[in-house]
């Protein structure tokens, strides 16, 4: 099973392009802070993570603030065949409300 799901915030976003068949795809920055439980211990969570959505997401996506928060989920696979770098590519999405972390509709 490949599946994310994370709540975090959009901090890079680059220009709306057009694959050749001309499907919109849009590349993003997320940035996502927790805290976790591991081994017993709380952990603080800060990270950084490429994403990438395409067709009718990414139009959505492209009008979504920098900073708002939003519940992504989709999936992990590798940004080139044979590279070990990772890239979240978006399924769905919803905003967040700031006060419990619960999708907003």
């Amino acid at each position: 099973m490949n599946r994310i799901e994370l709540i975090a915030q959009a901090v890079e976003c680059t220009p709306l392009r057009f694959t050749p068949a001309g499907m919109p795809v849009l590349e993003m920055t997320l940035a996502h802070e927790s805290e976790v439980i591991e081994a017993g211990r709380s952990r603080r969570v800060e990270m950084t993570i490429a994403a990438i959505a395409m067709g009718d997401l990414a139009r959505m996506l492209e009008r979504t603030s920098l900073g708002k928060r939003m519940k992504v989920t989709g999936f992990l696979a590798a940004t080139r065949k044979g590279s070990s770098r990772l890239r979240l590519h978006i399924q769905a999405f919803a905003a967040v409300s700031d006060a419990n972390d619960t999708p907003t509709v």
